[in-house]
């Protein structure tokens, strides 16, 4: 029979005899060391064509399921699966923490919806420019552009982008003052590894992205939360924290404000860099929402022209999280010793993933998809806050752009116990302790207005608020 006549659209033939090998393999039809069925015999089961047989076990035996000995066919290689593999999946009961939302939403199966979450769904994402993008670099002359390691620094090329960028942003960073890492959280890593020790002082915004909490405590860091206002930290409680702790560092988003999608005011940025010059503070600002921004807000980079300012930043909600491609621009002397460390933690740059981000960001349809995405996403943002008012949640702030809305729960409603109950009926929610080092934000949840496209999430979210009040 013609392979093509029983193709399936849950996936190419030669998928679905591997998929097969694999079920006999799990099911325990074939143990370790048994023998594969004939090339043959399975042709003739399926219904597909030996050649089809062969590409299948091609594979699996490239992937070390089964194994080939020559003149006596296949035999099964992959070990016994447990009997029960419900340990693997995250833990519904374990603590809600500043991994709790991470996991939820990494390890969710794709029937699970996941307003909770800090990144677009796939169907939002530039797919067509990445594609372009993977073409092109596929055609390329230069094999070493798909081998080799790439430098330190990262793509040359991809820094003088960025470098240009930022000077249309009101800063300079020249492209050897721009270090390319794997993503935002490598970046943060980095500047931490470099400027603090165990036990030093950390200012947070409270609330703040619970992955600052989460890699501060790997790194051993004393963390205290600065409380949020609308307009930036609360400067008064600012200063009062460097004088009593004299902290290190202060980690902050300034452009769309996460969790909150508050604005930092050019007033309460001024005022926030001179308390930093009189205190000795050094500034990370993690910039990786500003392309979602319609109005450019202030920032602490190019208030202070990166002298105490650390700005770091990635691609991964606009572009693609699969790229892993970010960015830190400091000054020089910091951007050398950086670089060493970027060499001992990763020994060097992803050539191919910074080739790929360099060809999507310098695209006319990228410009065009984000264009449209702000207006997307300003949409969503209205219909989603009138859907969660209905339910008697209110935004703490109206955000000017981006996906993210910080909202209050209604009194006496624990939104960490809401989370809880919706998680059993597959809604990942981000329940507002995860973000808040004082732990003062236990009737607040975060909502990516993106996400929030299904209608199941509203009426999930009803009954938990029923169940937990």
């Amino acid at each position: 029979m013609d392979d093509l006549s029983t193709l399936k659209p849950d996936g190419t033939l030669v998928e679905r005899v591997m998929l097969s090998i694999r079920g006999q393999i799990s099911s325990r039809s074939l143990t370790p060391g048994a023998k594969l069925p004939s090339i043959r015999n399975v042709a003739r089961t399926m219904q597909v064509s030996k050649s089809t047989v062969v590409e299948a076990y091609d594979r699996l035996a490239a992937e070390g399921v089964i194994r080939s000995r020559p003149g006596a066919g296949f035999y099964s290689a992959a070990p016994l699966a447990p009997l029960s593999l419900t340990e693997l999946a995250p833990r519904l009961d374990r603590a809600i923490d500043p991994f709790w939302v991470s996991r939820q939403s990494l390890e969710a199966k794709d029937e699970v919806l996941k307003p909770g979450c800090g990144w677009l769904p796939s169907a939002w994402m530039p797919e067509e420019e990445i594609r372009r993008a993977l073409r092109s670099l596929a055609r390329t002359k230069d094999i070493a552009g798909l081998t080799d390691y790439g430098t330190p620094l990262g793509l040359s090329t991809l820094r003088q982008f960025l470098s240009r960028r930022m000077a249309e942003q009101g800063f300079q960073a020249l492209p050897d003052q721009i270090l390319l890492t794997d993503a935002g959280t490598q970046a943060i890593d980095l500047v931490c590894r470099l400027l603090i020790q165990p036990g030093d002082v950390v200012l947070v915004d409270d609330p703040c992205y619970f992955n600052f909490l989460a890699l501060l405590r790997a790194q051993q860091a004393v963390v205290v939360g600065i409380p949020y206002t609308p307009t930036g930290p609360n400067l008064e409680l600012f200063e009062q924290a460097l004088v009593r702790h004299r902290p290190r560092l202060y980690i902050t988003n300034s452009g769309l404000h996460n969790p909150t999608g508050a604005t930092l005011s050019a007033g309460t940025a001024h005022k926030l860099l001179k308390l930093a010059e009189d205190h000795d503070l050094i500034v990370i600002e993690d910039d990786i929402f500003a392309d979602f921004e319609t109005e450019p807000a202030a920032r602490l980079a190019a208030l202070d022209g990166l002298e105490r300012v650390v700005r770091i930043g990635s691609f991964s909600k606009t572009l693609s999280a699969s790229f892993r491609c970010g960015y830190i621009a400091a000054k020089p002397d910091w951007i050398e010793k950086l670089t060493d460390l970027r060499i001992a933690t990763g020994f060097a740059s992803s050539r191919l993933s910074e080739e790929l981000v360099l060809s999507v960001l310098g695209s006319s349809g990228y410009r065009k998809y984000m264009e449209a995405l702000r207006t997307r996403l300003s949409r969503a943002m209205a219909l989603t806050i009138a859907r969660l008012r209905s339910l008697g949640i209110e935004p703490w702030v109206v955000p000017k752009a981006g996906m993210l809305v910080w909202c209050r729960m209604p009194d006496g409603i624990d939104a960490a116990d809401v989370a809880r109950h919706a998680l059993n009926e597959g809604i990942v929610l981000a329940p507002g302790n995860v973000f808040s080092a004082l732990q003062t934000a236990k009737n607040f949840m975060r909502f990516n207005v993106a996400q929030c496209t299904d209608e199941r999430i509203f009426t999930v979210l009803a009954k938990a608020m029923r169940q937990a009040a």
